[in-house]
């Protein structure tokens, strides 16, 4: 899964790296990305790439109840074109949530060992995602805008850390991924042939387990 992560590249980086024509959100660093939090998202708008902010955690369209996105903060890549939660959202509101490095945790409960995790040639990260707008059927005082991260079996490199880990695209799969046009199977194809799977990664202090800890100190190695 992913829980955590951080994003420290500035506005003028993700730019450059996303192919981004606007930027609708700014952009400050942290540390320590969590559930329910604001994230900037790439999505694709006509011939545009906009960079937004939407919450993170997914709140489907049809859904009574927003809390239920602390349920949706990531998405099996396998079955999410099936799953009511999120195949509407797969077919036609996909996006990309830039990032640094995530963390995971490993070891017995009670002793877990937090871990940095980021690309082995420092560049920023593009997590697969899924995007919905939710205004409860237009009662709604204004439309909620959330995200969802899709995840993928851990590569090589990380199972001794986790099974799962996020799905991260190579940049050359970011235009077909986030163009509504491109359907199964190319998605299919996109998911299996163009996904990071080499990474470095070190242990890191347990403040991090708090998300009121926020700083570079937190991606220190340990």
């Amino acid at each position: 899964m992913c829980g955590r992560f951080v994003v420290f590249s500035n506005l003028e980086r993700l730019v450059a790296h996303f192919a981004i024509d606007r930027a609708e959100a700014p952009v400050a660093a942290n540390y320590n990305v969590a559930p329910s939090q604001p994230v900037a998202t790439v999505v694709r708008q006509g011939e545009q790439n906009l960079l937004v902010h939407f919450q993170w955690g997914l709140v489907p369209f049809w859904a009574q109840d927003p809390k239920i996105a602390s349920r949706l903060i990531n998405a099996r890549a396998e079955t999410a074109s099936t799953k009511p939660s999120f195949r509407a959202a797969f077919r036609k509101r996909r996006c990309l949530l830039p990032a640094d490095g995530f963390y995971e945790w490993r070891g017995a409960p009670g002793r877990k060992q937090p871990v940095y995790i980021s690309l082995p040639e420092d560049a920023p990260m593009a997590f697969a995602g899924l995007w919905e707008v939710w205004d409860d059927r237009g009662r709604a005082e204004a439309p909620l805008r959330s995200c969802t991260i899709l995840t993928t079996a851990a590569s090589p490199a990380l199972r001794e850390i986790h099974d799962r880990m996020p799905l991260i695209l190579k940049p050359a799969a970011y235009r077909d991924w986030l163009d509504p046009q491109r359907q199964d199977p190319d998605l299919a194809q996109i998911l299996a042939h163009h996904t990071h799977q080499t990474f470095r990664f070190w242990p890191v202090s347990t403040v991090v387990n708090a998300v009121r800890n926020n700083s570079p100190e937190l991606i220190r190695e340990v």
